[in-house]
């Protein structure tokens, strides 16, 4: 067994359900929350959401609404201004270009304002059911420090760890490591005598590499 499948079956084992954060009914619902959870945590974003997505049904409702009410509905996840225009913008795209329905490819998700590969692999694994490796901050931290990747650069790491696992458990995988990031391996004084990792983490084996 290799150390990416000792981590993902000892984790896995640890969290059974661990599963997506961002509440959601449809696709274009995910791709929104995903965009507000930007340097947000999920759960003030599960706080915007319930509300905005009441008011706002359709990728037409955000493409049409004046860009400074859209900036008071999500202004408390930060950052307001700049996730305002790229949602209206990439609603306006999804309107124009794809009847006002969500892609589910990758190149078309990438085209979209404001959506990068992260956002994308979110919207497909979560909306689509389709494999994707999503390196957010956990999952990048969390397996640079065991030595799954040595890239920083978030799509270089996301090729390096789709090798390690079949794709049937590359969603799983880093829900598992989302939760593990939070509860224990979190970014400052992580908590490596509580890990069930820490025999297998560089992070414990060498004294020149950076906590981050």
């Amino acid at each position: 067994m290799t150390k990416a499948e000792k981590v993902f079956k000892r984790l896995n084992e640890k969290y059974p359900d661990a599963e997506c954060s961002l509440k959601f009914e449809t696709p274009l619902q995910l791709l929104v929350a995903t965009q507000l959870s930007a340097q947000c945590t999920d759960k003030q974003v599960n706080k915007v959401t319930p509300g905005l997505f009441e008011l706002l049904q359709t990728a037409s409702d955000y493409a049409e609404i004046e860009i400074s009410r859209l900036e008071k509905l999500i202004h408390s996840t930060g950052f307001f201004k700049n996730k305002a225009k790229n949602i209206k913008a990439a609603c306006e795209m999804i309107v124009r270009e794809f009847d006002g329905m969500i892609p589910s490819d990758m190149d078309s998700l990438l085209r979209l304002p404001g959506v990068g590969r992260k956002t994308a692999n979110v919207v497909r694994s979560e909306a689509f059911g389709l494999p994707g490796i999503v390196v957010d901050t956990h999952v990048g931290r969390i397996t640079k420090r065991i030595g799954l990747t040595k890239n920083d650069d978030p799509v270089k790491a996301e090729f390096d760890l789709m090798k390690l696992l079949p794709d049937s458990k590359w969603n799983k995988f880093c829900h598992v490591l989302i939760e593990h990031g939070r509860e224990t391996c979190v970014s400052r004084n992580p908590k490596c005598t509580e890990c069930i990792v820490s025999d297998l983490c560089e992070l414990n084996r060498s004294s020149n590499f950076v906590r981050t």
